[in-house]
């Protein structure tokens, strides 16, 4: 008989499943830690139709977290609550990085590596380069038109 992996059929760490006593369980700290937490907007689980709060295992990592940084490292909420922003923000630009390098690499492609860039440096030089590649520093490419005055 073949083995079924029941993991590929569960949730995923997304999944909001655990009610609010099960998750302070797992998180190891009381149900009313975890309302406070959503109240400050630390950790803010999914509600159900009838408004019960539903917490995925990412949230019970992110109350894991939030708990270490209060009481391990000394942070108060509203410095966890700072800490947790900027890693969302880091977050959100590391994802922007990878649209970018795709967007690039598809460039790149199509285009054979070759494809050439024009940019303007803060002095008002124009300088043409490949895709990715940085204008070397202390060279100015700048063209100087002169035309003598008839008056």
């Amino acid at each position: 008989m073949a083995r079924i992996d029941v993991a590929a059929f569960g949730p995923d760490d997304d999944t909001p499943v655990f009610v609010i006593s099960v998750a302070a369980e797992l998180a190891g700290m009381h149900a009313q830690t975890l309302r406070q937490y959503d109240r400050l907007g630390l950790v803010t689980p999914s509600r159900t139709k009838g408004g019960g709060r539903r917490y995925s295992a990412r949230d019970v990592a992110l109350l894991r977290e939030v708990q270490r940084l209060s009481q391990d490292e000394g942070v108060s909420l509203s410095g966890v609550a700072r800490i947790l922003e900027l890693e969302n923000q880091v977050d959100a630009l590391r994802r922007r990085v990878a649209e970018l390098t795709d967007e690039v690499d598809a460039l790149r492609a199509v285009h054979g590596g070759s494809t050439r860039v024009f940019s303007v440096s803060p002095t008002g030089d124009v300088w043409a380069g490949r895709l990715g590649e940085r204008p070397r520093a202390g060279r100015s490419q700048a063209l100087v038109v002169w035309s003598p005055h008839r008056g």
